[in-house]
């Protein structure tokens, strides 16, 4: 389903820093796809497919947490998270130069530096913990786990759409062996966005 900014109540979802996630779309639409970190032909689905189905996941983090965004890429899921939750603090993790560059230059333009920070390693050498570790799009469920598993303090949260159930069912071993346990929650956003799987893993 296609949203426009038009027909979306993005205030609803971001309160008064509506005009900030426009300011994202915006960002996403012209630079993230001239630096390649957003598809082409994404243009059209940015506010359904990943700017709210990234904001979808906001009740599932608990007041005044800490946040990391592991792979973050274009800052997907951990920017429109931190949009719509402002006391939330956030760490936009990613390997890859030109990928941090580019969320640099996104938290600089929407002056958020005092509560998102961006960070360049790749996930098996974080040893800090964040209440909640977020995955989007960045490698199978039983991978995250042994990549991610250190930084948990709370939960993981790994956005799956229609693989969840298979990963949760191939990362089993990995999840018994760190004694976690996880769940599937699907999240039907109200405002547009496509609904969203989730897994949520837990000690």
């Amino acid at each position: 389903m296609n949203v426009s900014r038009e027909t979306l109540p993005v205030e609803a979802v971001f309160g008064e820093r509506a005009a900030l996630a426009v300011q994202y779309h915006d960002i996403l639409a012209t630079r993230g796809i001239e630096w390649g970190l957003i598809g082409p032909r994404e243009a059209d689905r940015l506010w359904s497919r990943h700017i709210l189905n990234s904001a979808a996941i906001a009740p599932l983090v608990p007041a005044g947490a800490s946040v990391v965004d592991v792979g973050s890429g274009a800052g997907l899921p951990g920017i429109p998270l931190a949009l719509a939750r402002p006391d939330v603090t956030m760490c936009l993790l990613d390997s890859l130069l030109r990928r941090v560059n580019f969320l640099e230059l996104a938290v600089d333009e929407l002056v958020l530096a005092g509560q998102v920070t961006v960070l360049r390693a790749r996930a098996e050498q974080c040893t800090q913990q964040y209440d909640v570790v977020l995955a989007r799009a960045v490698a199978p469920l039983s991978r995250l786990v042994e990549w991610c598993e250190p930084m948990v303090g709370t939960s993981m949260v790994a956005l799956k759409g229609e693989s969840a159930e298979a990963e949760l069912a191939d990362a089993a071993a990995a999840l018994s062996k760190h004694g976690l346990k996880a769940e599937i929650r699907r999240l039907e956003d109200q405002y547009g966005g496509e609904a969203t799987a989730v897994v949520v893993t837990r000690a």
